[in-house]
């Protein structure tokens, strides 16, 4: 990595702090070795398919915390350019608007501009992930029946995270030479996503001019 690209993706660009696996757990180990696949140039395809004997669950929730992860720093390097003048819509082009809607504040799907969404996006999503109820860190505590339709929610609209930047800040990502960075992210969550069947295809839509098949 150019110590150009370093300086773009440096932790205070972070638009959340990150959420971490604690060692010793079968969540950190799993994590290692999923960054030990990419690490090492496998193909994507194969990297992010459940590997044997293990858990669906711990699988996907150690990709939805990574990809949170990652999406922050992603969106935490545009963000200075992402206002409300600038997008007073989130949306991704003419075609597709986004409105927020979380059954507390706002109980009806709402327009709001884009630096907004993403910030009422990003703290749903850091609670959703930091609830012990859901993404439980202690063994032997199960996952809710429920979780794989959360994180079907979470990656949902992470997605579209992706496609705000993609369609109305992706000059401001080739400009700092972030470009094989955030290609490569999408590419893997992507697959991930497909693979595991997380993300409805309508849904990915927006994006199938620069999904590599």
């Amino acid at each position: 990595m150019s110590i150009a690209l370093k300086q773009v993706f440096n932790k205070d660009k972070t638009f959340r702090p990150k959420r971490k696996f604690e060692p010793g757990t079968q969540r950190f180990e799993l994590h290692k070795r999923a960054q030990a696949s990419l690490n090492s140039g496998v193909d994507l395809k194969a990297a992010v398919q459940l590997p044997s004997g293990e858990d669906q669950n711990d699988w996907v929730a150690v990709h939805v915390v990574d990809f949170f992860n990652r999406i922050n720093l992603i969106y935490g390097t545009i963000c200075e350019f992402c206002t409300e003048r600038t997008c007073p819509v989130m949306s991704g082009g003419p075609k597709y608007e986004y409105r927020w809607q979380d059954d507390l504040k706002y109980k009806k799907p709402t327009a709001l501009p884009a630096p907004q969404y993403m910030n009422l996006l990003m703290d749903w999503i850091e609670v959703q992930i930091n609830n012990e109820d859901i993404f439980p860190t202690c063994v032997g505590v199960p996952f809710p029946k429920n979780f794989l339709q959360i994180c079907k929610k979470i990656l949902c609209r992470l997605f579209r995270v992706f496609v705000h930047v993609y369609i109305h800040h992706f000059d401001r990502v080739i400009v700092m030479g972030a470009e094989a960075h955030v290609n490569t992210c999408y590419k893997h969550f992507y697959y991930f996503v497909t693979e595991m069947n997380l993300i409805d295809r309508k849904e990915l839509e927006p994006l199938v001019s620069v999904t590599v098949q």
